[in-house]
């Protein structure tokens, strides 16, 4: 599949300097105490997530003006464009506003509908994973690769946050939880990150859109893993559920079994 890939080197040097102003915003911004406003789905917006996706939005539309854009904040345009951007200016926002450096920017370009090119931008730390498709994956400059493992019970899993799950999810998901080894919870988006780089094995997350997982599944794809929703199936701009990030593709196919009853 990766040989029906267009060539990648300019969209990825653009998505990094999509991510070099992001971090320069965000630094900027986490050193005052950010304006809070509540979404009707009751998470938070600051003026720091508009401010950057609007900012990125420009950028792009100077750039690449026959490109799509689906981001967060702001109406989505011309999302049956072949090129689309996929941006999440702000991937925790919650941890913005509580001062936890574990916030980052989102920044994807899916090709015909699917995740191609990825961007996990973490400011705080100054830790970057890109990435595209089934093809390479970078931490930092270096190349990574995820791991094998053995068996769900030695699985090392993470979860931003089960609450984002309904009740029948949830105890899909503890089905899992009470299988592997451990799960981390927190995290956001440096939870895909360090799956990519093979620290971790699993990420089981409820209730993401499509700006939340097309970044870093083009991340973790292009380092060997495999980025699906509960029921095997993949990725795509109207999705609002489930997902499943593995490093080993009998340990996805093991959870998927057991998500599946």
């Amino acid at each position: 599949m990766t040989s029906d890939f267009p060539p990648h080197e300019d969209f990825l040097a653009f998505a990094e300097a999509l991510a070099d102003q992001s971090r320069a915003m965000l630094l900027k911004a986490s050193a005052t105490d950010p304006d809070i406003e509540i979404k009707p789905d009751a998470s938070y917006v600051t003026s720091t997530d508009k401010a950057v996706e609007t900012a990125l939005r420009a950028m792009i539309e100077a750039e690449y003006p026959d490109h799509g854009i689906l981001g967060e904040e702001f109406e989505n345009k011309n999302t049956d464009a072949e090129f689309v951007w996929v941006l999440d200016p702000i991937d925790g926002t919650a941890a913005f506003v509580a001062g936890i450096p574990i916030f980052g920017s989102l920044i994807g370009l899916a090709w015909n509908g699917a995740p191609y090119v990825g961007v996990i931008e973490q400011p705080m730390t100054q830790d970057r994973w890109v990435g595209v498709a089934e093809t390479m994956a970078l931490f930092n400059g270096k190349p990574i690769q995820t791991r094998a493992c053995a068996s769900i019970e030695t699985a090392l899993t993470t979860c931003s946050n089960a609450d984002f799950m309904n009740d029948t999810d949830r105890a899909k998901f503890d089905l899992v939880r009470r299988c592997a080894q451990y799960v981390q919870y927190g995290g956001s988006c440096y939870a895909y990150g360090v799956l990519a780089s093979g620290r971790t094995d699993l990420a089981l997350d409820g209730g993401l859109d499509a700006f939340d997982i097309y970044a870093p599944a083009a991340v973790i794809t292009g380092a060997g893993g495999y980025v699906t929703d509960w029921n095997g199936d993949p990725l795509s701009f109207d999705m609002r559920g489930n997902v499943l990030a593995a490093g080993d593709k009998s340990r996805l196919d093991e959870v998927l079994f057991i998500l599946q009853g």
